[in-house]
Formats: structure tokens, sequence, C-alpha cells
């Protein structure tokens, strides 16, 4: 399968800059939304290609990996310097003229595509069902949406089962047949310098089998890389750095192995007026100074909506207010947090009249400090 142009796809230079790279795909994701072209399917395949592309040419790593290797190198467990030292270790062959194919970094069905995960070393190929690699992504998540819990869709790029042959790599109705290349083991033992490299065998990709006609949509290689939409149900509770597992979104199996699982990583956007302690929240609530002395019935925005809570009468600064229930809520056997409000007594910004005051501070009936003490 030939790599994708990610920078034709969002119409900019590969030397375009970070800035320039955001603006053209604001302006493409706008054009494309599925929300601005309901049940246009082109329309929809077109936004996901967009979403691809940014994400990758977005992040600097991504980028770089992507430049140098294509669409291989976004691979969930490719590894750079093996796939650089392999590369070399086939120039090398080539310039010596040992029978080795040469393969160029962008050559889906060579060097990347076709191995695989190219070789292993001191290893041997695994030749039946092999689960798929686990996928690592993160999301930006706000405050009040980690605390109730939602549902969204992300847009990434993976490997999936190819939809013509079903995982299996060769076109449907033949046999495959032993590999005279291995046979039969699914790799070859490669020296080179002071190493020697346990490679999948590069005819029969490690299976130890050929088919009799490779699948035509994946090349034979089972599995077609695509973006993919995937559901994700974000449970109440949601915590920076702790890992949501969705079971069989990761990378597709080879030769009908299980899918691997995707994790998702949080991000939670801090709040302006609501601090998270476990399941229970902070809030920080200011109350006049009448409200303090006399006591009032205030009302106190919570996730859940607005809801009305009494102060009593004699108040203090930094005093807090349980509010059973009405923290992080409740997800399955996990009962709902509660709320804390953090009362701050807040004096008028407003002159007030020396007489008043003088009767306030008589009211206190004493040095409110006595109690401090080193």
């Amino acid at each position: 399968m030939a790599n994708r142009d990610y920078y034709k796809i969002l119409g900019v230079d590969r030397v375009a800059s970070h800035n320039d790279i955001r603006k053209s795909y604001h302006k493409l994701a706008r054009k494309y939304h599925p929300d601005i072209n309901p049940g246009n399917k082109d329309a929809e395949n077109k936004f996901k290609d967009i979403s691809v592309a940014y994400e990758v040419l977005s992040d600097e790593k991504k980028r770089k990996l992507y430049d140098e290797f294509g669409e291989s190198g976004l691979a969930a467990g490719f590894n750079a310097e093996t796939a650089r030292g392999y590369q070399q270790w086939r120039q090398e062959s080539a310039r010596a003229d040992d029978g080795g194919r040469q393969y160029d970094a962008d050559d889906s069905g060579g060097l990347f595509g076709g191995l695989g995960s190219m070789f292993r070393q001191g290893s041997r190929a695994p030749r039946g069902p092999t689960r798929g690699q686990d996928i690592e992504s993160s999301m930006e998540i706000d405050f009040l949406d980690s605390v109730r819990g939602f549902q969204t869709a992300i847009t990434l790029q993976r490997s999936v089962s190819c939809y013509m042959c079903h995982g299996a790599g060769t076109k449907p109705g033949t046999k495959p047949t032993t590999c005279p290349e291995c046979k039969g083991t699914g790799s070859n033992s490669v020296p080179w310098k002071q190493m020697q490299f346990r490679q999948s065998c590069p005819r029969c990709l490690g299976s130890g089998k050929l088919p009799g006609y490779p699948c035509t949509a994946c090349g034979g290689a089972g599995r077609v890389l695509r973006p993919d939409t995937i559901r994700v149900n974000i449970p109440p509770g949601a915590e920076p750095g702790k890992r949501i597992r969705l079971r069989g979104k990761g990378e597709a199996g080879l030769r009908g192995g299980p899918a691997g699982d995707l994790y998702i990583t949080p991000r939670i956007r801090p709040h302006p007026i609501l601090t998270r302690s476990g399941r229970d929240l902070i809030m920080e609530m200011p109350i006049t100074v009448g409200e303090a002395v006399r006591g009032a019935n205030i009302e106190v925005p919570t996730p859940g909506g607005p809801i009305k809570v009494k102060v009593p009468a004699g108040a203090q600064s930094g005093q807090q207010l349980r509010i059973k229930g009405k923290g992080v809520a409740a997800y399955g056997q996990t009962p709902a947090g509660d709320l804390y409000l953090r009362l701050m007594v807040r004096v008028p910004q407003e002159k007030v009249a020396d007489e008043l005051i003088d009767k306030i501070d008589q009211a206190y009936g004493g040095n409110v400090r006595k109690d401090v003490k080193l």
C-alpha cells in the first residue's frame, strides 16, 4: 500500500511551519466537517484524512519519523534505530552484489510493509496467529467532562484487518504452500559485521508459507493502514496520566491473531474555581460580611446544576461546608464524591462609614489574634 502524502492532503509544503499547518488544518476541517456535510461520505473520508494528517504533522516527533520513513514509521512498536541499521545492512549487501534486494524507505511492500516488524536479533519470527500491538494515544479533556463522564470519538491511524482477505493475506479461494526460501521456518539468519541478525523471511513475511496469489487489497500483508474513528466512553473521574483501556481497538493481529488494545492517557484542563482531591471537589465560595454574621441561603453551582446551600450564622473565612454526593459522579460500584465549599469572607470594596466599622470591631469582644503564638 503506497504511502499517503500528508503534506499534499493538508495543502502545505514539506517545509511548512507549525503555524501554517495549523491554519491549513482548521480551514479544511471547517470545510469538510461532517456536521457541515451531513450524509456526504466523501466529505467524511476527507475529514478523516485531514485529521490524521494533522495529528502527524503537528507532532514534531511523529513528523520527523514520517519524513524519514513514511507511514511505516508511525506504526506501533516501530524502532527507528533498528530500521536505519537494517537499511544500512541492505545497502551494503547490495553494493557487495550478494543478491540482496535494496529497498527504498517508502517501499511499503519491501522494507517495512513486507517485513512487518522487520527483524529481531537472535529470535525466531512467529509463525502462528500473532496479537496486534497496543496503541498509545492522549486526549485533552475539559475538567467538568472528566467529572461527569462523557462519550466522544477520536480518529487515529491504525492497522486494521484487510476487508478483502480478512487478514489471511491471500486472495480468496487460493491455498498457501511451503516457502522454499526459508523452508517453512519463517526466518533467515543473516550475519553482518560482529552481529547476527534473525530476519523475517522477506518472501513469506515470516509465515513460513507462500500464498498462491497475494490479496490485491493489502498486497499479502493481511492488514491495511487507514484512519479509523473510534467511539470512546470516558467514565466519570478520569484522572491525568491514568490510562483508559479500549479492548481490541489497537493494531489488527497477524494471521488471525486478536487485535491489540488502545490506551488513552487523559490530559485534564484546569478549572478556574474547582480543584479535585480523589473523587471530591473543592470550590472557594465568596460570601459577604453580612452573610457570614447572620447566616444565609446562597445559590451554589455544581457539576449537576445549581443548588441552595445554607451558610451558618457566624461562619468564618476558610471554613468548609460539605455537600454530600455533589463531587465526581458515581460510576459502577464507585459512589459519587462530595463537594466541599471553602467559605471566603469578602469585605466591601466601597468605603464604609467609620462608625459602622467601629461597631463591627466592638462585636468581636476581644483580640482576634490572641491565640496566634509561635
